[in-house]
């Protein structure tokens, strides 16, 4: 008996609040919101924790406000996974420490390691009281498009599993080189290796700065599945917020499709995690909801 999880990215989302479709007249807190989304789906990825450090309070109120049994999969804050994060989404005390730079934007390299240190403390000591309460699924690690399988990324995809031990660890990779035919055994060899689950991607088929949709478990225990929708002419928009760059709506035809993997796969796990990330208004949901139902949830 294999389980399978079906929730979305986020579920609280402006566009997702402003379209008032999937939540009822009167679900107006965030305490509220997240206790109706609980009653549908068993499965949520904090999509908040990669823009800004996620504190202890707030996890301790989802574990608090969640059923026995409810998933959480967190982010990883975008400094670590190696993206440009600006000096506003450090917390105060360590934007300190940069106010003479001239640059926009830092990167990993850009801070040292002392601070580094501090700010991986305090990604993992936020996560807690989600981990105290068994609700604490995978650390998901999204790598950024120029992070490539060459000498410099696999150093920095190393220091990450090293930083992330003691945790469940997916990633998905979005710069090709990670799974094309000359890398592709080395990167699930790696997976499977480290115990890191491999994240199986669905996106546009004709776009760059995305990964190959390659269908395999490297973690007995947990394969993650996620939908970015297809929308080719929005994905690399510039400035789009992300409600805008994965606006899709999946259709019955595409979601009985993904369904014949996605149950192929989930024999090969234990449980496995099917994320909507397509988060325009209630796109996510609604498609979810489908999902769980061609799926039964359970295999």
């Amino acid at each position: 008996m294999t389980t399978i999880l079906c929730g979305t990215a986020g579920w609280a989302d402006k566009s997702l609040i402003s379209c008032k479709r999937f939540y009822p007249r009167g679900c107006s807190t965030a305490q509220a919101r997240l206790a109706y989304y609980a009653s549908i789906f068993s499965l949520v990825e904090v999509d908040s924790s990669y823009y800004a450090l996620p504190s202890v309070t707030n996890s301790q109120l989802w574990a608090d406000r969640t059923p026995e049994g409810f998933v959480f999969n967190v982010k990883a804050f975008r400094l670590l996974t190696g993206h440009q994060t600006g000096r506003e989404a450090l917390p105060p005390d360590i934007a300190l420490h940069f106010q003479e730079t001239a640059k926009r934007n830092l990167y990993y390299r850009d801070v040292p390691p002392d601070i580094l240190d501090e700010v991986w403390r305090r990604f993992f000591d936020a996560l807690i009281p989600l981990d105290r309460a068994g609700k604490l699924g995978a650390v998901l690690f999204q790598f950024p498009p120029w992070l490539t399988s060459s000498p410099q990324g696999r150093a920095h995809l190393e220091e990450c599993v090293a930083r992330t031990a003691g945790h469940r660890m997916a990633i998905e990779f979005r710069n090709p080189s990670w799974l094309d035919g000359k890398h592709k055994s080395w990167t699930l060899g790696f997976e499977r290796e480290h115990r890191i689950t491999h994240v199986v991607v669905d996106a546009p088929p004709d776009v760059t700065t995305r990964v190959q949709t390659v269908w395999e478990s490297t973690n007995d225990d947990l394969a993650i599945v996620r939908l970015h929708g297809r929308n080719a002419d929005t994905w690399n928009a510039p400035g789009a917020l992300a409600s805008g760059r994965f606006n899709y709506d999946y259709s019955e035809e595409e979601l009985v499709e993904l369904s014949v993997p996605i149950r192929t796969l989930a024999k090969q796990v234990t449980t496995t995690h099917v994320i909507f990330n397509n988060c325009f208004e209630d796109q996510g949901q609604r498609n979810a909801r489908s999902m769980m139902q061609l799926l039964q949830t359970k295999t």
